[in-house]
C-alpha cells in the first residue's frame, strides 16, 4: 500500500467549536476526500519523540494556537521534518502556521502582521503566477477565503513563487518548488465554523477598530476549499 497523505496536527480549535464541528484534521479530511485507510493524523508533538518513523506520501500542516516565533520544540522538530520531506519531493501544503512554519523552515522570515490580525472572510487576489499552478488553477483572479491569524509571512524563502495575497496580507499564498505550498488561508473552513471564530474573536476585532457584527455579516462559503481536493490528487 502506498504511504499515506499525512495530516500534521499542530494545534486544535475552540473546545466550543470542536463540540459542534470537530477538529482541523476533520475538516481537512472533509476538503481531501480520500478514503480513510489513505490518510493519518499526526500529532506534531510525536515528531519530537520519533521523528525518523513516519513515512508520508503526502503531507497538510494545520493551524495552530502557538506562534512559530515561540520556537517550541514540537514546531522546530516539525520544520525539520518538513525540510527533509521537501528535499526528498514530497508534497506539502501548510495551512496557516502550516503555512509559516514552511516559509520559515525554508529560508522566509515569520512574524507579527504590524496591522495586528486578519479575521473573517476576506478577498484572495491570485497572482500570473497562480494561472499555471496545480492548486491554483482554477480559482478565479479574486475569491473569498476565510482567515484567522496574528503572525504572517513577511519575508517568502528564496527562491519562492509567491502565488496570492489579500489587501492585509502580502504573502497570502506561495510555492516552493513544484510540490510544496503554503497558504495563510483556512481552505477546510466552513462558512459556519467561520461564523463562529469571529463570534468567539469579537474582543479582537472591537480593538482593531472594525465591527464584529460587520465582520460577522460578511462571512460567506468560499471556493478555496477545493486546493484541498486538488492537493489530494498529487498522493503518488
Amino acid at each position: 500500500m502506498k504511504d499515506p497523505l499525512i495530516i500534521l496536527k499542530t494545534g486544535s480549535t475552540y473546545p466550543e467549536i470542536f463540540e459542534e464541528h470537530g477538529d482541523f484534521e476533520d475538516w481537512m479530511k472533509a476538503g481531501l476526500k480520500l478514503p480513510e485507510e489513505m490518510t493519518q493524523v499526526l500529532d506534531a508533538q510525536d515528531l519530537v519523540l520519533s521523528p525518523d518513523n513516519h513515512a508520508a506520501g503526502a503531507v497538510v500542516v494545520t493551524g495552530a494556537v502557538e506562534m512559530v516565533t515561540d520556537h517550541a520544540p514540537w514546531s522546530e522538530a516539525a520544520g525539520v521534518w518538513l525540510a527533509d520531506l521537501y528535499a526528498e519531493g514530497v508534497p506539502i501544503l501548510g495551512v496557516c502556521y502550516g503555512h509559516q512554519l514552511l516559509a520559515h523552515v525554508l529560508g522566509g522570515d515569520v512574524g507579527y502582521h504590524p496591522a495586528g490580525r486578519e479575521i473573517g472572510t476576506i478577498t484572495i487576489h491570485t497572482l500570473p503566477a497562480a494561472q499555471d499552478d496545480l492548486l491554483f488553477a482554477d480559482l478565479p483572479e479574486s475569491f473569498p477565503a476565510q482567515a484567522t491569524h496574528a503572525q504572517s509571512v513577511l519575508t517568502l524563502p528564496e527562491g519562492a513563487v509567491r502565488l496570492a495575497s489579500s489587501d492585509f496580507d502580502f504573502n497570502s499564498a506561495f510555492r516552493m518548488g513544484e510540490r510544496a505550498w503554503g497558504v495563510q488561508f483556512h481552505p477546510e473552513f466552513s462558512a459556519p465554523v467561520m461564523r463562529m471564530y469571529v463570534d468567539i474573536q469579537r474582543e479582537v476585532i472591537r480593538e482593531q477598530g472594525q465591527d464584529p457584527d460587520q465582520a460577522l455579516e460578511a462571512v460567506q462559503s468560499s471556493p478555496a476549499r477545493q486546493i484541498l481536493e486538488r492537493f489530494a490528487s498529487l498522493l503518488d
